[in-house]
């Protein structure tokens, strides 16, 4: 996983009217369908790993002051290239103290597609340790230039992780970059994941950020309900022409919260630039 895929393209889509619309007044928004509901909301480590490997438990408690629940982690040890690798020193039970004295919880983290293979059991030992219900595979392992079948293939793999991990009482997961909305032989590659990952065994985490590209998650929850657990959330700005905090930019969150009831999202977490991550609380907050 690289900074770069957090880097957003050029989106020509029109929304900022609306949008503008959104952004002013948060807090009248959601009476349909949220009204009486208090959303809860997280926060992923990947764009602050320098804060969180050099400072944990300051950085957390900071995170946690803006309004944040709960952190999503990045496996140390599937990412120790990444700069995790200091993390990797501490026991599951040690990092879960670190975080619920933050005043958080964690129940979801990124995972190497080569480390649920290679190292399965030590990482569902470790998200057991931390009291984990979700682990999500970031990145997966597929050849140079993928076909449709590698894709499949890697599909029918983390359906057989999937097995393992739910035997331990752990969802797996799926997470999406750009990439997946790219098509082969005229197929977009999303759909083809969602016929071959199994329902039950593994769930999907969409990542909202594509909207920079024209795909809406909300349309995705209402397409498949019941097929996700989580969403990355993110923003943009057409007239900017980059990320923006939750709230300033182009997506309906209005739309997006209400159909992820039906897609059966139950987490959200904030993956954007540090600068984002305060006002983007502030408005999910008023949620």
């Amino acid at each position: 996983m690289k900074t770069t895929r957090r880097t957003f393209l050029k989106n020509s889509g029109a929304a900022l009217a609306s949008a503008a619309l959104l952004s002013q007044m948060p807090g009248k928004l959601f009476a349909a369908g949220l009204a009486g509901e208090k959303l809860s909301f997280g926060f992923q480590v990947w764009t602050i790993r320098k804060d969180i490997t050099s400072n944990f438990a300051e950085t957390l408690t900071k995170m946690a002051a803006m309004g944040y629940s709960e952190v999503e982690m990045c496996s140390p040890l599937g990412y120790s290239m990444a700069g995790f690798k200091p993390l990797n020193e501490m026991s599951g039970t040690e990092m879960r103290k670190i975080i619920e004295d933050a005043g958080l919880k964690c129940s979801s983290s990124h995972f190497t597609g080569s480390e649920l293979r290679n190292s399965l059991d030590n990482r569902i030992e470790w998200a057991s340790q931390i009291g984990m219900k979700q682990m999500a595979q970031s990145m997966p392992s597929l050849p140079k230039n993928p076909t449709l079948d590698d894709w499949r293939k890697t599909a029918q793999e983390l359906n057989q992780i999937g097995e393992k991990t739910k035997e331990a009482g752990i969802q797996m997961v799926y997470h999406n970059h750009h990439f997946e909305f790219e098509e082969i032989d005229g197929q977009l590659i999303y759909p083809v994941l969602l016929e071959e990952l199994d329902p039950e065994l593994v769930k999907m985490q969409f990542q909202v950020a594509v909207v920079n590209i024209g795909y809406q998650a909300a349309d995705y929850f209402r397409k498949y309900p019941g097929r996700f657990i989580s969403a990355h959330l993110a923003d943009w700005s057409n007239e900017k022409e980059s990320e923006v905090p939750v709230g300033q930019g182009i997506v309906d969150w209005e739309d997006l919260f209400v159909a992820a009831k039906t897609g059966g999202v139950k987490n959200y977490f904030v993956e954007m630039g540090p600068d984002t991550f305060e006002p983007s609380a502030q408005f999910l907050k008023k949620v």
